[in-house]
């Protein structure tokens, strides 16, 4: 059976708009990903004071 070209269309924009939808849904969660060896507690960069070893850095 050939389908017309407007079917063709809205099949291809459906595809396009999943593959868009997916890439979104990796791109979240590689910007969610959590920090390694980051800081514990409070964000320093937004509260003053960066701490490690017992060693407090001000900005």
């Amino acid at each position: 059976m050939n389908k017309t070209l407007i079917e063709k269309n809205k099949e291809n924009a459906k595809n396009a708009l999943a593959e868009a939808k997916e890439r979104k849904k990796q791109k979240v969660l590689i910007m969610r990903a959590k920090e390694k060896n980051g800081p514990k507690g409070l964000e320093p960069t937004r509260f003053g004071d960066w701490e490690r070893k017992g060693i407090t850095y001000d900005f």
